[in-house]
């Protein structure tokens, strides 16, 4: 079972929601990534290279964005965000990923 830790960013991006969205993304993070976070899945994908993360998790209209070390068994999430007419936000900000 991996361990799940957020980054500072990750963290201030989930200030940003609802509790109830945060609640919602929080669970799904869990459920989806503590077993085989490197599994490509409907929801799961990796990422051409970017700067912000290896993989995407997909919730609803909500994206996390998160690494894995594989070696010491941790996800890393760097940022959450969400998705809107296939354009990415971050904090209420358009982003390009």
């Amino acid at each position: 079972m991996f361990r799940i830790e957020l980054s500072d960013s990750a963290l201030d991006d989930l200030r940003s929601f609802r509790k109830t969205e945060q609640v919602l993304i929080l669970d799904s993070v869990e459920t989806f990534l503590a077993h085989d976070p490197l599994v490509e899945t409907r929801r799961r994908k990796p990422l051409r290279s970017n700067p912000i993360a290896s993989w995407e998790l997909r919730i609803d209209q909500f994206r996390v964005f998160y690494d894995v070390d594989a070696g010491a068994e941790v996800v890393l999430i760097k940022t959450v965000g969400w998705e809107e007419h296939n354009t990415l936000y971050f904090r209420g900000k358009e982003h390009q990923l």
